[in-house]
């Protein structure tokens, strides 16, 4: 009964179902905000200095928080909503914008910032279309925001920054909300413009007053996190929707926008530093640089390491400004908005700041055009846009100039301030001493060529990634440029069938006589799977591989382009077998086995970009040409000789005469060959010398590919532990330190190219040969022109020796290793199973001994490098050239002293010989540098011939009659 009687006469259950009631009730709710409101005031007229009072401050904090929270749980709860009605009666956010910017407190801003973004949340009352709640908040966040306003807090720059965000989204979903923010006023714009001079004029600071929220986001667009997310997306908002207001549109044309934007940008670039080494962290070092001559470059204070945290963060930061400038560009659908900022684009940040430092960049001053170089290539493939690159690659190429008109829909309007925005850009320019050098005495080409020819070895492999990334992503824009090219006539350009096999013959036979276990069966045919995919992804071969290719395929550019003097489509082009650039790259290729591993990975990246392209013919450059076909035999037409012209089977005959010889193997002629086969075959008996004077070649060898192998399942799977059935050891196979070897963790700075080798070679399963031609060798040609030197293929492969079963392949575990695997477990604590550990520890040594010696190329006769070990049984007496190791034992000093590389070891003996004219400077590399090269380019072999075989197949290239 005591219930009943409660409820019935209305009785409170307890204090908090009360609070629950009233704010259940309206009118109740309503009572408390006009009391908190009223409180509020009373405090705020009471108090003479808010900022020096804190008992008040800290009140009229907790007044606003009490506000803030019943509106927000209002806002929740069905309708009626009278606090919400209550504050756009009374407009309480007049007084406390008011209060907020009077109290100099970070904690009552806060609170005040939090109660208009309820209130603009509520989305009632029509709070975002007020004038005079547009008039408070504008004032609100200027004040606090200013030059004169305290510093806030990240929380509190965050919330201001949001709330201003929320607003132009408000915009871009009802534009007509856009007149209570954005109030323009052209008539005071005049007579102020009589009073103000050019350059004040120009920094747009009489129209601050007309959009205050637009040069608030404008303040905040270079900051990170969230603030700047908030800023530049609220700014990408209004842009968009200055196409749907003329004024709106005209203003921003008029306004600084593209003045800020492009001084902040070249204030970013201006922050990178100017002098950089290309560097990778010790403990991510990539597999391939461990396992050669790979040294890591000297910073100091002025030249900075590319992956020094500082400069990452600079460069990142540069980067994401760039592609606020792209986003920008996307979402504007005004052209003269568009043509304002990329003028301003062109002439501020690419002609004043860009253009100079490549100009003024050197090789010899530590690194400055290392840097400049590195900060191009990461620009151009950073942008998709096209106008963006057009402008970039038009003016640093030095590309003519095409006359530029205005969009025909443009306002006249508009169109006047365009052209009083490029008057005054000019007048801006004009006031700064410019340079007298220009693109057309020196261009981006020029830079390019010399970079190449240059002695700094990080300063060529740059320029390769750029000419790569070029030739990737913006490849016309080379071939009239970068590259001699030439037209083509389709029916004589066009190789045979027979030629074709051949030509993939040779090249996979070059790689078959490298040696290996692996199986490159299922190699060759991963590497066909990855260029298939190369040829279909770049952009020019799109319309080639699908001819009715949709207007709406997300590959192609969703933003054509609106510049004029923007390249064409690529026409059907060869390459010039004189070009500068080929012929340099392929100088680089003549040292390959030298080279530092970096530079021949962005070498041959280099050139499969250069030949993945289906507009580019390969004949004449990187195949033979079909005009310099030459066969032996004469061709057998005495069966058409007999037959009646105008008979059908003559022409049956014809036919199949042209198929019998497209079939046909050309004579192999060395007169015919172009030069990057002539230097291949160069680079194949470079090999065959490295075999003949490195002892242990093909176990080394072997090892090293092993290392790969277990490098790249590290990679993939750190938690990946080698197991017996591996037998493979990576610290053996380093060339200084056994420390440097692969890292258990993912590298994060691997170029493209080093990453597809560890993937290729990195799987275990993959034992063979390239089309069954495992552990070929090359043999003499046999019915061809050539004089000496080895041919096409040899007709009886010539199996490679396999490793002796006495060598174990993991010498730091020996139960690991083959040798440890034959013994029984009852044998491993006898005599036998010692001596057997001993023996793998000698032969460890001796091998780390063979890794670490100094070899150069075979320019001149280089004794081989005798074993320093004494003999232990008849397999491993013999040395390299088959001779017993007897020499060996009488002078076992001079071992150490024999260096291939040194000509000083003819003064031992007592005739010494006449010394062959050398270069002033040797290169040299270790055997260890030189097994990974061997490994790049027998990779590089087999890309190259796939590459051939998916261009045959998908761009008809092979005729068969």
């Amino acid at each position: 009964m005591d219930f009943w009687s409660r409820l019935i006469a209305n009785t409170r259950l307890s204090s908090g179902s009360s609070s629950k009631d009233a704010a259940r009730d309206p009118i109740r709710r309503r009572q408390r905000f006009e009391k908190e409101y009223g409180q509020l005031l009373q405090i705020w007229r009471n108090c003479s200095n808010i900022a020096r009072d804190e008992d008040a401050a800290e009140n009229i904090e907790l007044r606003l928080q009490g506000l803030t929270n019943i509106l927000a749980d209002e806002s929740r709860r069905p309708l009626p909503h009278p606090c919400v009605s209550f504050s756009a009666t009374k407009q309480i956010y007049v007084p406390i914008a008011k209060i907020a910017t009077s109290s100099y407190n970070e904690w009552i801003i806060k609170e005040a910032v939090l109660f208009f973004a309820t209130l603009i949340e509520s989305e009632e009352e029509a709070f975002v279309e007020s004038d005079a709640f547009s008039a408070s908040l504008t004032n609100l966040l200027v004040r606090i925001t200013g030059v004169n306003s305290i510093r806030l807090g990240p929380d509190t720059e965050v919330k201001v920054v949001e709330l201003a965000f929320n607003i132009t989204t408000k915009i871009r979903l009802e534009p007509r909300i856009l007149s209570a923010w954005f109030k323009s006023h052209p008539e005071n714009h005049a007579n102020e413009e009589k009073v103000k001079d050019q350059r004040e004029k120009f920094a747009g600071r009489i129209q601050k007053q007309d959009f205050p929220l637009f040069y608030l986001l404008m303040d905040y667009i270079h900051h990170e996190g969230k603030i700047g997310d908030f800023a530049r997306t609220g700014l990408l908002y209004i842009i968009e929707a200055a196409s749907s207001s003329v004024a709106l549109e005209q203003w921003i044309v008029e306004s600084d926008l593209s003045t800020l934007m492009a001084t902040g940008l070249g204030a970013l670039y201006s922050q990178l530093s100017r002098k950089l080494v290309i560097d990778h962290p010790p403990e991510n070092l990539p597999p391939v640089l461990a396992l050669s001559d790979y040294q890591h470059p000297t910073s100091t204070f002025e030249i900075v390491s590319s992956c020094s945290p500082d400069f990452q963060l600079h460069l990142e930061t540069f980067l994401s400004h760039l592609l606020f400038w792209q986003d920008v560009l996307n979402h504007c659908r005004s052209g003269e908005v568009k043509s304002t900022l990329l003028e301003h684009f062109q002439v501020i940040f690419l002609q004043q700041l860009l253009y100079p430092s490549l100009l003024e960049s050197s090789d010899v001053d530590g690194g400055s055009s290392v840097a400049v170089l590195t900060y191009l290539r990461r620009i151009l493939e950073a942008l998709d846009h096209p106008d963006m690159i057009n402008l970039i690659l038009h003016y640093l190429l030095a590309l003519p100039d095409a006359e530029s008109s205005a969009p025909a829909d443009a306002e006249p309007s508009v169109s006047a301030a365009r052209k009083r925005k490029s008057m005054d850009l000019a007048t801006m320019m004009a006031t700064k001493v410019e340079s007298s050098y220009t693109p057309l005495l020196f261009n981006l080409v020029d830079l390019i060529r010399s970079c190449l020819k240059s002695r700094n070895q990080q300063t060529v492999c740059v320029t390769l990634q750029l000419v790569a990334a070029i030739l990737k992503r913006h490849h016309r824009y080379a071939t009239t440029t970068l590259l001699h090219t030439e037209g083509i006539d389709i029916n004589t350009s066009r190789r045979t069938v027979g030629a074709h096999e051949q030509e993939v013959e040779f090249l996979t036979t070059l790689a078959g006589s490298v040696g290996g276990q692996d199986n490159f069966n299922e190699i060759y045919e991963n590497i066909l799977k990855d260029s298939m995919a190369r040829v279909e992804g770049h952009p020019c071969s799109l319309k080639l591989v699908i001819p009715n290719l949709p207007t709406n395929n997300p590959r192609l550019p969703i933003i054509p382009d609106s510049l004029p003097g923007a390249p064409g489509d690529v026409p059907p082009h060869t390459l010039s077998a004189e070009d500068p650039l080929w012929n340099s790259i392929l100088d680089i290729l003549e040292s390959f086995f030298i080279n530092p591993v970096e530079m021949n990975l962005s070498a041959t990246e280099t050139i499969l970009d250069l030949a993945v392209c289906g507009y580019i013919s390969v004949e004449g450059w990187l195949m033979r040409h079909p005009r310099k076909y030459s066969y032996g035999g004469e061709t057998d037409e005495s069966a058409s000789l007999h037959l009646d012209p105008d008979s059908p089977s003559f022409a049956e005959t014809e036919k199949l005469q042209a198929i019998s010889k497209c079939r046909q193997w050309p004579v192999w002629q060395s007169s015919a060959l172009p030069r990057i086969f002539t230097v291949l075959e160069a680079l194949a008996d470079q090999v065959d010398f490295f075999r003949s004077s490195i002892p242990r070649f093909e176990e080394l060898l072997q090892q090293r590919r092993e290392a790969f192998q277990t490098a790249d399942t590290i990679v993939s799977n750190p938690n990946f532990r080698p197991t017996s059935t591996t037998g493979a050891s990576i610290p053996d196979q380093t060339s200084q330190d056994g420390s440097r070897a692969a890292s258990p963790q993912r590298p994060s700075a691997l170029e493209g190219f080093a990453q597809r080798i560890l993937s290729e070679f990195g799987s275990p399963s993959r034992t063979g040969s390239p089309r069954g031609r495992k552990d070929t060798v090359r043999g003499s040609s046999t019915g061809s022109g050539t004089s000496g030197g080895h041919g096409v293929v040899s007709p009886t492969p010539k199996p490679m020796p396999a490793p002796p079963k006495e060598f174990p392949l993991n010498y730091d575990d020996p139960s690991k290793s083959g040798v440890a695997r034959s013994l029984s477990p009852g044998s491993q604590h006898s005599g036998q199973d010692g001596a057997v550990v001993n023996q793998a520890a000698a032969f460890a040594a001796v091998d780390q001994g063979i890794l670490a010696r100094q070899v150069t190329l075979p320019a001149q006769k280089i004794e081989p490098i005798p074993l320093n070990f004494e003999r232990k049984n008849a397999d491993v007496s013999t040395d390299a050239d088959g001779e017993r190791g007897g020499e060996e034992e009488a002078k076992p000093e001079n071992t150490d002293d024999q260096d291939s590389n040194d000509g000083s070891e003819a003064a031992d003996h007592s005739i010494a010989p006449t010394p062959p004219e050398t270069p002033p400077e040797v290169k040299t590399a270790s055997v260890s540098h030189i097994l990974t090269n061997i490994i790049i380019y027998q990779q590089f072999l087999l890309e190259l011939a796939s590459l051939v075989q998916v261009r045959a197949s998908l761009f008809n290239e092979v005729k068969f009659a």
